[in-house]
């Protein structure tokens, strides 16, 4: 079949050409229609369902709204994990599902779920609502809002009702959400002396406002053949005729709103989270994106629209858009892989013009690069898949194997060229038969050397979890861009062999062999020669070198996916729960001004607390900071070890530095933004803190461990009213009576909307901030009863007392988590002795145990599933080997390159102080497959000559020789055109290929230079023997 593909190429040459020119265009046209993105789609399968529980305390919004929700769907198909955080008036609930699980599908079983929950929440406490459909990546800019004069509730207000709504609008958006300023309500705020005075209570308020601004419905009147709407108009934009409304008349006359009570413009309350960039107040509004969107033209799409809001808004208005632009992520990335392929191209060409000293055959074997590349980059298109690090990554790698089998077939091609133009006139052949059977000698190399190579790149594709979503990508296009080099090196070079190729004109050079090429031969043929005389040291000293190999493997430090290089810090500061929100902010005014000292980083945005409804939930007492920084003099770890250290001088702090997408990951993986996450699973949360405290402690003195801290769940400051039951059934006060009259006072209630320029606004019935700011004051609070109005004191005791900041569960089971960093050190030699160290020093209470989550463990299953997969990989590249030589020994003699090969991975690890992590990993069992080829081709041509008879010394040295050529050729362009991946591993977009190609390139190294002589001096010393005994 493959002689008849040549065969047809040869006699129908323009046909090939052209399909060829089709496929270019085809391919260029997919090529820029295709979506850019940073990653392949890594989110795993999660519905996020939020409840606003506005006033309840954590342990109340557990019990009432959390746990209900958790076990609704709990029990549902394909559930993997169910965590939930229970903040003060705030319920998250993560439902995660497996891999693979259809996300539209996983959030209809969660509604389903939820729809008998909602009928059963309490009084005050709103429905569950779905969290947008987004992915780890989503978050992909985020917006700062400063001004001169503009008051911040103005500006809250024109992000909330101009800028947000904008950007919902476009295509692809996702959700928008907003943090900082003053979010607009009326106020309606009771004076308690004044209500005291006209002998008001809070009941008789209530029901006085409850629907103060709605509207009525009249129905419709028929007259005079017309039909009438009765619009009854209540409402009104006027605040001041809000005042008006009557609470009571009586023999005294009437009492209004305005004799009891102020209604205010002001920001709602309590306020939950706030805004800086650069330390100046801010609203900052951060989009999300839907997981398909593409994340360049969308970016593009939002910096058109605020260029159009900003002619539209006040003059002293500023739009921030530098904080977090994950588009230009994506385009630093891309460009360095791009950079990085260009560079490894010119390096093939090079190589090739080096040995061939020709422009023709180079021209020839180049073609193969852009070929495959868009070929595979039209195939990718087709399976749905998008341009990203990954799939660049794949192409990068593949880069110098793209043109292995064209130079193969050119060298073979041309070879036998040469050798035609020095026989006699006479005896010649026709060059397109030359070409055929030169091209033909070939193929089956060629042809299985792609498939081995295909298989050593299967386990990829065994691989769960994030790391298979992301590695994926990368194989199946490194095999895409194999298989298509394969195809073209079967068709187009040998086409155009015959038209660069063999003219008349060429004899005279065809009969001369380049003097590069004559010297390598000749000099490698002296060393094979002085070898092939004494063979067993050589054997020895490589038998030496890999058990030193096998021996330092231990000694390689172990991880699981190398650190990104985003160009942003993520820094969270938290500080003792219970501190107010301008406390927090002062703390973050603090952190503001040291990270701003540091000259690699222009600005800074802070989000301390949190917006409405945002599934990055956090109290007011923590902060996120992104300060994106361009690196200069220093590296980001330097960066990050100043930060440690000047922000480790502010008492009462604790910190985390990591980066945007990383942060993520880790969340994703352990449910927290952290490298390793002990989680400790009890019911008391007073013995979940001590031993939280106790881990903490302990692991912090461990070397390579930073970042290390505790899950805010500490008690905080409550005040607690305890109704005196007796007193009330004195009073004939109610227990719903009184509730509601405190959740009214003292947490405000929603009684209308006020409709101002067309956007709704919430009318609020509070008590004043005067009268709730001290334990005296809510004691003086008056409830109507039979016997007249009654305090709140006489009905209750209010008693200072201490409650948990946050409540958090994990498959319906209360738990802590002791969360921490790793640097300067391995990841999983540092969680072997965090494991050890909490064995040893900590004693857990009956019922209480501890589990271990984060990047390590996937870096173990992934570990597992390579290195049952690899061996599977092994035997199938096995089988094709005794499929092609019919012989076991010589498929075994092949198979030595891969000890060959480990030897060059180890010791270039060893070198540069690298670790043993998945993409090293993926590197070293790539090499199963690309290590083989140059044995296959000795072995083959070792037959050949067999078959003509010459005997062993013979075709051993003879056959090496003429293989010296493309093996050499090969080697060295599949190993220099990984040299700029492997020297730019800290440039963004490089970081997950640099590994592989730091280990294919040492293997590439060490099995080429010990192929050409363990292979033939085993080769030789076999054959000797069965020609001795013959």
């Amino acid at each position: 079949m493959l002689n008849r593909i040549i065969h047809f190429s040869l006699y129908n040459r323009l046909t090939v050409v052209i399909l060829s020119a089709v496929i270019l265009i085809a391919g260029t046209l997919a090529m820029l229609r295709t979506d850019v993105d940073i990653f392949p789609d890594l989110n795993a399968p999660t519905v996020v369902v939020m409840t606003e529980a506005r006033g309840l305390t954590p342990e109340e919004v557990e019990k009432v709204v959390s746990y209900p929700i958790e076990s609704a769907v709990n029990g549902a198909t394909d559930i993997r994990r169910v965590r939930s955080q229970s903040n003060s008036g705030f319920s998250i609930v993560w439902v995660e599902f497996d891999w693979g699980t259809d996300i539209y599908r996983a959030r209809q079983i969660v509604s389903e779920r939820l729809t008998t929950v909602a009928e059963q929440m309490p009084q005050g406490v709103s429905a569950p609502v779905l969290g947008p459909q987004s992915s780890i990546l989503g978050e992909m800019m985020i917006i700062g809002l400063t001004a001169d004069s503009t008051s911040m509730l103005d500006l809250r207000t024109i992000a909330d009702r101009t800028i947000a709504p904008r950007l919902l609008a476009m295509g692809g958006v996702s959700q928008v959400s907003v943090i900082g300023g003053e979010a607009k309500e009326y106020q309606i705020r009771l004076k308690p002396e004044l209500m005291q005075a006209r002998n008001v209570s809070i009941d008789e308020v209530a029901d006085a406002v409850a629907g103060l601004n709605d509207n009525a419905s009249g129905g419709v009147v028929y007259d005079y053949g017309n039909e009438y709407l009765i619009k009854a108009e209540f409402n009104t934009t006027d605040p001041s005729q809000l005042e008006l409304a009557v609470i009571r008349a009586d023999e005294n006359g009437p009492v209004v709103l305005a004799d009891v009570a102020d209604i205010v413009v002001a920001g709602q309350q309590p306020r939950i989270g706030l805004a800086a960039v650069n330390s100046v107040p801010a609203v900052i509004i951060t989009v999300t994106k839907q997981p398909k969107a593409s994340t360049i033209n969308l970016t593009a799409d939002i910096d058109a629209a605020l260029a159009d809001l900003a002619h539209t808004l006040p003059a002293d208005i500023h739009i921030n858009t530098d904080i977090f632009r994950q588009a230009d992520f994506i385009d630093t990335s891309i460009t360095n892989l791009q950079e990085a392929l260009l560079e490894g191209a010119l390096m093939v060409i090079v190589v090739l013009l080096f040995f061939l000293m020709n422009l023709r055959t180079t021209l020839i074997s180049v073609v193969a690069l852009p070929l495959s590349i868009i070929v595979s980059m039209l195939v990718l298109n087709l399976m749905g898949f998008t341009i990203n690090t990954m799939s660049l990554g794949g192409i990068a790698i593949a880069i110098g194997s793209l043109v292995d089998d064209a130079i193969v077939d050119v060298e073979n091609v041309y070879r036998h060229l040469r050798l035609n133009a020095a026989l006699p006139e006479g005896e010649r052949r026709s060059k397109l038969e030359v070409i055929y059977h030169a091209s033909a000698e070939v193929r089956t190399p060629i042809f299985n050397s792609s498939l081995i190579i295909i298989a050593s790149f299967l386990p990829l594709f065994f691989l769960s979890g994030i790391e298979g979503r992301l590695l994926m990508p990368l194989g199946i296009a490194f095999i895409v861009a194999l298989i298509a080099s394969t195809v073209v090196a079967l068709t187009i070079t040998p086409v155009l062999c015959s038209l660069l190729l063999g003219n008349k004109a060429d004899n005279d050079k065809l009969s001369k062999e380049p003097a590069t090429a004559r010297k390598l031969r000749r000099l490698y043929t002296c060393a094979l020669e002085a070898v092939l005389k004494r063979p067993k040291p050589i054997l020895l000293a490589t038998a030496l070198l890999f058990i030193g190999a096998c021996a330092a493997l231990p000694f390689l430090g172990r991880g699981f996916l190398p650190k990104f290089n985003e160009g942003s810090f993520t820094i969270n500061i938290a500080t003792l729960p219970g501190v107010s929100l301008d406390e927090s902010d002062k703390i973050g005014r603090q952190v503001d001004s040291i990270i701003m000292a540091v000259p690699e980083i222009h600005t800074v945005s802070r989000k301390t607390g949190r917006a409405e409804l945002d599934e990055h939930s956090q109290g007011v007492n923590a902060s996120e900071i992104e300060a994106p920084y361009v690196l200069a003099d220093r590296s980001r770890e330097e960066i990050a070890a100043e930060l440690r250290s000047h922000l480790s001088e502010i008492p009462g702090i604790n910190i985390e530095i990591g980066q945007p997408i990383s942060h993520r990951i880790d969340a994703m993986l352990s449910g927290t933004e952290s490298a390793v996450a002990i989680k400790i699973f009890g019911d008391d949360l007073n013995t979940l803190m001590s031993l939280g405290k106790k881990i903490k402690h302990e692991i912090s003195g461990i070397p390579g461990v930073v970042d290390a801290n505790v899950e805010q769940q500490f008690e905080r400051p409550e005040l607690v009213i305890r109704p005196r039951r007796e007193v009330m059934a004195a009073y004939g006060v109610t227990l719903p009576q009184f509730s509601r009259a405190i959740s009214t006072a003292l947490g405000g209630v929603e009684v209308s909307q006020l409709y101002d320029s067309g956007w709704p606004y919430p009318v609020t019935l509070i008590a004043d901030p005067e009268a709730r700011m001290s334990i005296d004051a809510i004691s003086n609070l008056s409830v109507d009863s039979p016997r007249g109005h009654v305090t709140i004191g006489a009905l209750a005791e209010v008693i200072s007392s201490t409650g948990p900041n946050s409540v958090s569960r994990e498959n319906v089971k209360r738990r802590l988590v002791v969360s921490a960093n790793v640097e300067g050190r391995d990841l999983r030699s540092t969680v072997n002795e965090i494991r050890q160290k909490i064995a040893d020093e900590v004693t857990l209470p009956e019922n209480y145990y501890v589990s271990y989550e984060g990047q390590f463990e996937n870096e173990a299953q992934a570990s597992r599933t390579l290195l049952f997969t690899s061996l599977g990989a092994l035997l199938i590249i096995l089988m094709l080997l005794y499929g092609q030589f019919k012989n076991m020994r010589q498929s075994l003699l092949i198979l030595i390159n891969m000890p060959l090969a480990m030897i060059g991975g180890v010791m270039i690890l060893l070198l540069i102080g690298g670790e043993l992590n998945i993409p090293a990993i993926i590197g070293f069992i790539s090499l199963i497959g690309i290590s083989t080829r140059n044995g296959m081709l000795l072995i083959a041509h070792y037959n050949d000559l067999a078959a003509q008879g010459r005997d062993a010394i013979s075709r051993t040295i003879h056959g090496s020789a003429d293989r010296l050529l493309p093996i050499v050729m090969t080697a060295l362009t599949s190993a220099l055109a990984l040299i700029p991946l492997a020297l730019t591993g800290g440039r963004a977009g490089n970081e997950l290929q640099s590994p592989m190609a730091i280990v294919i390139l040492g293997g590439l190294i060490s099995s080429t230079a010990l192929n050409m002589f363990v292979v033939p001096a085993i080769y030789y010393l076999r054959n000797r023997k069965e020609e001795n005994k013959a």
